[in-house]
């Protein structure tokens, strides 16, 4: 029999603490998706999916890349000959003499590619506007993670201007999800934690990133939606300025960066909790008992009678693992173990 979907009010009272949903809240296929497994696998996880729903619609725009019509620099060309990781290219090389011009030649938020294929809420369903890269995230893409890191410290006006640009262009996309869309809400990444600590200070947050973050949470309020964001690693020194600043959901919570004891203890009661299941040890090499004992961990530890707890992965599921792990996975997390 194939499981409901929860209201789009479930939702909200679960991420507003106003009540609990009928059962927890879970959203799986975002960070699990069929391709990653073997031709043959496929099916069975594709079967998985229609069994159970996510209780949120997740919409996601085409963000601007490096070419096309609908792209991030504007004011050179710039090409990825694919032979560097991901976080060493650097495709604005000189940011003293590129940020002027990076600004005055950033994105339309208007872009006719951004929404494309993208269909209004109807209402029904919890529906969130979600796109990868935020501020470090996008800072690291154009700048190469070791000049992002050095940034802070060599080029801290230039850097401000950067995330103070970035800043108005996603205000102007949530405006307008809002208004074409319908959603309820914007789902940002912005990795900020490493497996053993934050990658910068606490006061380096507090000047570089909370402001911008202060001033997107509040524009999404100020329209009527909610905030959500996934941060990899442990974080727990920004929790408190995150809840202070008004965030409304906070994913994962990595296993074993954090103890989800402390946090919930301390923070459970404040802000929404979207637990996100193991995927470092438990779900590509753990039993499907251990799997479903994990599950449980995570619902005695962040589930209260008034909500504020939410269920998925920690990140991408990969292809390694088994799938009755997987089935395993998603049964204890509908309840159905």
């Amino acid at each position: 029999m194939t499981i409901q979907p929860l209201s789009r009010e479930d939702i909200i009272r679960t991420i507003e603490g106003t009540g609990h949903a009928p059962r927890v809240p879970v959203m799986l296929h975002l960070w699990n998706g069929a391709g990653a497994f073997a031709p043959e696998q496929q099916p069975f996880v594709t079967a998985l999916q229609a069994k159970y729903p996510q209780d949120v619609d997740f919409k996601m725009p085409s963000m601007p890349g490096i070419s096309g019509s609908n792209r991030w620099i504007n004011y050179k060309d710039i090409t990825d000959d694919g032979r560097h990781g991901l976080d060493s290219n650097c495709y604005m090389e000189d940011i003293e003499a590129e940020i002027d011009r990076f600004i005055e030649t950033m994105p339309d938020a208007n872009h006719p590619e951004l929404f494309a294929g993208l269909t209004p809420s109807s209402g029904e369903r919890y529906t969130l506007i979600h796109w990868w890269y935020w501020l470090f995230e996008r800072q690291w893409w154009l700048r190469g993670m070791e000049n992002a890191l050095t940034d802070f410290y060599l080029y801290p006006e230039e850097t401000h201007k950067l995330f103070a640009a970035l800043t108005q262009y996603y205000k102007q996309v949530i405006r307008r999800a809002r208004r074409e869309l319908h959603v309820d809400g914007v789902f940002l990444s912005n990795d900020i934690g490493t497996q053993n600590g934050p990658f910068f200070s606490p006061e380096i947050f507090r000047e570089f990133f909370l402001p911008y973050y202060r001033e997107l949470i509040e524009e999404a309020h100020r329209l009527g939606m909610h905030f959500w964001m996934h941060s990899c690693g442990n974080i727990e020194p920004f929790i408190p300025d995150l809840i202070e600043a008004g965030l409304d959901v906070l994913h994962p919570i990595q296993k074993h960066t954090m103890d989800e004891r402390e946090i919930a203890a301390k923070y459970g009661s404040r802000l929404c909790i979207w637990a996100g299941f193991d995927v470092q040890q438990t779900i590509p090499y753990g039993t499907p008992e251990e799997v479903v004992a994990e599950v449980r961990f995570l619902k005695e530890t962040f589930d209260r009678p008034e909500g504020r707890f939410m269920l998925t992965a920690g990140n991408g599921i990969t292809g390694d693992c088994p799938l009755p792990s997987l089935e395993a996975l998603y049964a204890a997390c509908y309840g159905e173990q």
